[in-house]
């Protein structure tokens, strides 16, 4: 099992290391965008990727899987063209 916990310091310029074992647990790759939230005095550190996939399910959670978010926009987006 891989800690939970680790101790790291802030250089100069504000750089932390995230350590291998964490980015590996999180599925943190090189090049990745990171979304940074301080919560509860906290920081929280995910990925972008991450939280698009927590949005996407939030999303689904109220849309039935056999309904299309793209087309129901574009037939919105041709009747508003159509009234205007």
């Amino acid at each position: 099992m891989e800690a939970k916990e680790s101790h790291t310091r802030i250089n100069e310029n504000g750089r932390v290391v995230i350590p291998a074992s964490f980015r590996r647990a999180l599925g943190i790759k090189s090049g990745d965008t990171l979304v940074l939230r301080v919560e509860n005095d906290e920081l929280r550190i995910t990925t972008l990727r991450q939280r698009l996939a927590k949005a996407q399910q939030l999303v689904r959670a109220h849309v039935a899987p056999t309904t299309s978010l793209v087309d129901e926009l574009i037939a919105e987006r041709r009747e508003a063209g159509r009234r205007e």
